[in-house]
């Protein structure tokens, strides 16, 4: 255990990360129920410290409000379903979640690729999560307009559909509520900056209540 006055010494973005790996190993040692977030970079933290992530937050918020969970980040920067899909067998087999967030999708959006392949990506990852005995989240994302109407509404809808088809719970915009402000984005006008971070992190601690209340220890 780290002792008050060397916690004073360390800087802010280094406190956190020291923190949020404190607590994250507590709640392993205790066994607390597991939240895998299996994402891109809009929830690995691209252009920012990894302590600043959204899943990282999720996890300090859950503390706080005295849930033991565990938020495990296995987000990968540049990620496609595709590639989320050959991972996906493993992570769930070395952490063995409760409970997993899919984030993924954006990708596939913006490189053109074929809605028909990430819907069957997405609903092969949630059957996967679903037989291994774990709640499923499903997280949308949107593209921009110039992808032609067409290919962005059926890219909206394939995340519905996935969701219909396996029951799951389902945020349709990961990034809603920093839609309207384009200065919680980074420069790219893509990912979020830390305090969007913070606003992605609050929403989905809303989104996930009832089913972090279902395990809750």
């Amino acid at each position: 255990m780290f002792k008050p006055c060397l916690l004073r010494m360390v800087g802010g973005q280094i406190l956190l990360a020291i923190c949020t790996l404190m607590f994250a190993g507590a709640a392993s040692a205790t066994g607390a129920p597991k939240l895998l977030v299996v994402g891109d970079s809009l929830s690995a933290g691209y252009g920012l410290p990894a302590s600043q992530a959204w899943p990282v937050l999720l996890q300090d918020t859950l503390l706080r409000q005295g849930a033991n969970w565990q938020v495990i980040n296995a987000s990968v920067s540049g990620e496609t379903t595709a590639g989320g899909l050959t991972r996906f067998p493993a992570l769930l087999k070395q952490h063995k979640p409760q409970l997993v967030v899919l984030e993924l999708g954006a990708n596939d959006g913006l490189r053109g690729l074929p809605v028909r392949d990430m819907q069957a990506n997405l609903l092969q990852m949630a059957k996967l999560a679903q037989d291994s005995g774990a709640k499923v989240h499903l997280v949308g994302i949107r593209i921009p307009p110039n992808y032609g109407v067409e290919y962005t509404q059926a890219f909206e809808q394939a995340f519905r559909d996935v969701a219909k088809q396996q029951k799951l719970t389902f945020t349709p915009f990961l990034l809603a509520p920093l839609a309207d402000d384009r200065r919680l984005f980074q420069n790219d006008q893509l990912h979020p900056t830390a305090a969007g971070q913070t606003r992605v992190a609050t929403m989905m601690a809303q989104e996930l209540r009832l089913l972090l209340a279902k395990k809750k220890p």
